[in-house]
């Protein structure tokens, strides 16, 4: 439990404001007592994997860290845990770059529209130039940014009105998207209204009709029931998207160097597991979706590709993160502006 200076000083705990950074409770057992928030369903391997690497980390720390692991948007939006992890409040976050972009821009660069055509493209520049890049700016913004980016999966559109098939399907579409600049661009690009809504939200809003459709991994649209109010589904592919395990960057100083070593080993373990985890159950959810009431269809990029070239998306975006990220960008995704 986090304590405040007011409620120590209420409770007569002055002696306990030996905190020397912010959110760090030092009690009887752990010496530091961290949370670990995130927005995905807790039956994902996002959830399952970040809580084994706490319990890896209690038992080689010999006990003097735990680290509470929070899913389900249980600490709040991703907007409310961006501003708690930038404060200290929150000592860890994990959280798709598109959506901590709206603080360090760069860090959505890995989900430019129909980028990336694999995933060993994807490892190889995240865990690459690319990935430095992107890293350098977390560091630059106050925060630590864990060397392995974990999967949320290809990104895919569904729909209560209509498939997607082309790029016109997409004029005028009602779209829900998460709140990122990155996202409202892309589909801005394409023709269509995007209205951003945290995650936690998404199911209501598409109930509701305010959005006719949204878009998300096969994974995170099976778990959060979508299909429930949802008729299409159009394996569009359109966007890649990793989830940044990121640390106050006080909070994580104030750790040993020997024990930054074991969080960072078995939180980079753990991100390497989720990786193979997350990619075997958007293919075992693919090859399920025959059996739920949606229809199913395929996409060719191309078309899209075009339409984001001739309406200067590419050349936005190169402008937007500089000529060397861009670069290294190209390098594993090949010629886009």
């Amino acid at each position: 439990m986090m304590m405040n200076r007011r409620t120590i000083l209420k409770t007569g705990g002055i002696a306990a404001l030996a905190l020397a950074t912010p959110a760090v409770l030092r009690a009887q057992g752990a010496e530091f007592r961290y949370r670990l928030g995130h927005p995905y369903p807790e039956d994902l391997p996002v959830h399952s994997r970040a809580k084994e690497a706490a319990e890896k980390i209690r038992n080689e720390t010999g006990g003097r860290v735990e680290i509470g692991v929070y899913g389900n948007s249980a600490l709040g939006g991703d907007t409310q845990m961006i501003s708690q992890v930038r404060s200290g409040a929150l000592q860890f976050y994990s959280g798709a770059g598109v959506i901590v972009s709206s603080f360090v821009p760069l860090a959505a660069i890995s989900g430019v529209g129909f980028a990336f055509k694999d995933y060993p493209t994807i490892w190889s520049a995240l865990d690459g130039s690319l990935g430095d890049h992107v890293r350098r700016a977390f560091a630059s913004a106050g925060l630590h940014a864990l060397d392995k980016c974990w999967d949320t999966g290809f990104r895919q559109t569904s729909s209560s009105t209509r498939a997607i098939t082309k790029p016109e399907d997409f004029k005028g579409f009602k779209i829900r998207v998460p709140v990122s600049r990155a996202y409202t661009s892309l589909f801005e690009a394409l023709g269509a209204s995007p209205t951003s809504v945290n995650l936690a939200e998404v199911y209501s809003a598409l109930q509701t009709k305010i959005v006719e459709g949204q878009e998300n991994s096969i994974a995170v649209f099976s778990a959060a029931k979508f299909y429930e109010v949802q008729k299409f589904l159009s394996l569009t592919n359109h966007m890649w998207d990793g989830s940044w395990l990121l640390a106050n960057g006080r909070a994580w100083e104030a750790l040993p160097e020997d024990i930054r070593a074991i969080v960072a080993t078995n939180f980079n373990e753990a991100a390497v597991l989720q990786r193979q985890d997350s990619e075997a159950r958007n293919a075992q959810y693919r090859a399920q979706l025959g059996e739920l009431s949606i229809q199913v269809n395929e996409v060719e990029a191309a078309p899209f590709k075009q339409v984001l070239r001739d309406a200067g998306y590419y050349q936005q975006w190169a402008e937007r993160y500089g000529a060397d990220a861009w670069s290294s960008l190209e390098e594993y995704a090949g010629k886009l502006a």
